[in-house]
């Protein structure tokens, strides 16, 4: 590792909690304790985590958790930051730590697909009778993805399967490559996939932040950047090349910068400059420019006459647009 002051650590572990409400109180005591922040998500099926601190506090939460025999062998894939990625420490009792809601859940204890390592992951992916699934929402895949990657017509992780299954005709007889930012949710997906009667399915073992750090593969064959949920929206993988995946919101030029829309009953997230920002007042719609709680006219005070003349500008560029 490197000189900076600060860490973020990326976490998970597939491991029967008894009382997750109990155990997320006690564990958000200790996390505050510490100087953490972050987010965790705590389940009856395990603990889900992401969180900064400063290398001593974070070398600290990591010692303290793998004394502890459920999570004596977690694995914490390990970012260097100049600060916190979080404002606020929070820590949640869940339902699941991956919202899928299968009827007949699944255990990736027991059930998931063949875990490769990225640079067997790296091999396979250019095999022509390999198909690469992107697990993770449609704008995740926006901002980057590996090249020639499926696109899932999906918002929510949930949506996965009833995609996979409209689409089955594509992945029959296919070797099965899927991959996630850390892995968590390829842990279910796989071990769905394989109930759901495919044979030859694959994991990228720690996810695309994991290839990303491998010193022989060095993220090779990755587009663009990898969305995170943090204060820092993306982290680069590809060591070797960068090349920009993600298109401007409004004019489809290449863009990496990721706003909410800034109507709240809205909140799309839109690859936007920030010149276009500023312009379309982060609105993606007329309606979410006009709306009456758009925090973008809060924020920076505009009076109605200023917002008015900033709607006919606008009017104006996409009349020019048309012609």
């Amino acid at each position: 590792m490197g000189n900076k002051e600060y860490r973020v650590l990326l976490y998970y572990q597939y491991v029967t909690i008894d009382n997750p409400e109990e155990f997320a109180n006690e564990h958000l005591a200790f996390c505050k304790e510490l100087g953490l922040r972050g987010r965790i998500l705590v389940a009856n099926e395990g603990m889900n985590g992401t969180v900064s601190g400063t290398v001593e506090q974070t070398e600290e939460y990591m010692k303290t958790l793998r004394e502890d025999e459920r999570f004596a062998d977690m694995e914490f894939k390990i970012d260097e930051s100049d600060g916190h990625a979080f404002k606020k420490m929070h820590v949640r009792p869940r339902p699941e730590l991956v919202t899928l809601r299968l009827e007949d859940d699944i255990n990736p204890n027991e059930l998931t697909g063949n875990y490769l390592e990225p640079k067997e992951f790296y091999e396979r992916m250019q095999d022509e009778n390999t198909i690469v699934i992107d697990a993770r929402n449609d704008y995740e895949y926006d901002l980057g993805h590996f090249r020639g990657a499926i696109r899932p017509d999906i918002h929510t992780f949930r949506e996965l399967p009833d995609w996979i299954r409209e689409n089955k005709e594509k992945l029959e007889g296919k070797r099965i490559l899927t991959y996630c930012t850390g892995g968590i949710r390829c842990e279910k997906f796989s071990g769905w996939l394989v109930k759901e009667g495919f044979e030859d399915v694959n994991q990228l073992h720690g996810g695309i932040v994991s290839y990303g750090k491998d010193p022989e593969v060095k993220g090779q064959l990755w587009d663009g950047q990898c969305y995170v949920f943090d204060e820092r929206i993306s982290v680069p993988i590809n060591q070797e090349e960068h090349v920009v995946v993600g298109k401007e919101y409004f004019t489809g030029e290449p863009c990496e910068r990721y706003v909410n829309c800034a109507n709240p009953d809205c909140n799309k997230q839109i690859l936007c400059s920030e010149e276009n920002e500023h312009f379309f007042m982060r609105g993606c719609t007329h309606e979410c420019r006009t709306a009456e709680r758009n925090l973008y006219i809060q924020e920076h005070d505009l009076s109605e006459e200023e917002v008015q003349e900033r709607l006919d500008k606008i009017e104006e560029y996409y009349n020019e647009t048309v012609k």
